[in-house]
């Protein structure tokens, strides 16, 4: 199924909700709709289910204009944040209803579909409980078994995981690639989380205040942010960004440090003029290697996550945060010199597009 927006936008009365936005679907892949809080995820979806009308544009489903047609006359099965299930039924009855709805399969079908689906989502001991009786987890993959079992060619999340404890949306993050893979269904899945659009993979559209910024493969965007506002969306944690200022040497920030030129950087773009640095945090490090800048500073909070250790440090370029791979034994106020390859450094202008990223990330972590 290929879905098609076409300069949709929503205004809900003063207040605009969507600015006009294309967007072309990949059929039977995942597409990431990836944003802060209130930056229109929610409402395209709402669009694209069918729930809200557009304010102007239209949407099509394989060249089938359905701009307006409601929900109920559309094919489609949603995930919401809440634990939304039928508190009445059990496990197995919940997962069926779809199936029986459709009228399609005969009772023995129906079972073993629903056998399937719950072994496949690890919630086969639970199919005669009521969802009361589950944890939170639990009762998200019911909601999951539930959307899957209808079968609809266009499938879509709405930040399902948000309202799990951390252990739990780790274990159900890891399933969802697998849940999904070589799937037929459409599938749209809203995050804040940049780490879920890259484990996910497939397609992102950034999004924010209401705009779609960018939309492509995910390691593309996620390489190759066209602008700041992408790359703060998808840097967890942010990107670091320091103000600079162009010179036939190279950029120099402040403290005097200058940082060559990328050579990826086409010469006419090597020119004087205010300029932006990126770093991501995951590019500084604490072991130098040769060709390394040096950024001497003085730690102002070290805090381990999992396997990492992220690393807020004063220096004389500015204020900078670290993702160091394991644990590091970093006091508050001690003395701390991170490294930077340079050719590791993103480079925007004075708009805050894109000019110069690096080929690849380096991929290796001290």
């Amino acid at each position: 199924m290929q879905l098609q927006l076409e300069r949709v936008g929503q205004q809900v009365g003063a207040s605009t909700h969507l600015y006009p936005l294309d967007l072309t679907l990949q059929p039977r892949a995942v597409t990431v709709l990836l944003g802060a809080t209130q930056a229109g995820k929610t409402s395209l979806m709402r669009l694209m289910a069918g729930l809200d009308t557009p304010s102007q544009g239209r949407i099509t489903v394989d060249g089938r204009d359905v701009t307006g047609v409601p929900v109920r006359e559309r094919n489609v099965a949603m995930v919401y944040q809440q634990f939304i299930n039928y508190p009445s039924m059990t496990v197995a009855e919940n997962i069926a209803s779809p199936l029986k709805l459709q009228g399609r399969l005969d009772r023995a079908a129906i079972a073993q579909r629903v056998q399937a689906l719950a072994a496949r989502l690890h919630i086969e001991p639970f199919l005669q409980r009521l969802p009361a009786e589950l944890s939170g987890g639990q009762q998200q993959r019911v909601a999951m078994a539930r959307a899957l079992a209808k079968g609809a060619p266009l499938l879509l999340l709405d930040e399902p995981l948000v309202n799990l404890d951390y252990k739990l949306r780790e274990e159900l993050r890891e399933e969802l690639v697998s849940l999904f893979a070589g799937g037929d269904a459409t599938v749209v899945y809203a995050t804040t989380e940049p780490t879920e659009a890259l484990l996910l993979g497939g397609h992102t559209a950034v999004m924010d205040a209401g705009e779609l910024l960018q939309y492509g493969p995910t390691a593309e965007v996620f390489h190759r942010p066209c602008s700041i506002r992408v790359a703060r969306a998808f840097s967890d944690p942010p990107m670091n960004l320091l103000p600079g200022q162009g010179t036939a040497a190279g950029v120099q920030l402040a403290g005097g440090l200058v940082l060559p030129w990328p050579a990826s950087l086409p010469p006419a773009a090597a020119a004087a003029g205010s300029v932006t640095v990126g770093i991501r945090a995951s590019a500084l490090r604490v072991q130098p290697r040769a060709g390394d800048v040096a950024l001497p500073g003085q730690v102002e909070l070290a805090e381990i996550s999992g396997s990492d250790t992220f690393v807020h440090a004063a220096t004389a370029v500015g204020e900078l945060v670290a993702q160091l791979t394991g644990v590091h034994d970093l006091p508050l106020g001690s003395r701390v010199t991170l490294h930077l390859d340079p050719s590791q450094a993103y480079l925007f202008d004075t708009r805050g597009d894109l000019v110069a990223a690096p080929a690849r990330p380096d991929a290796r972590k001290d």
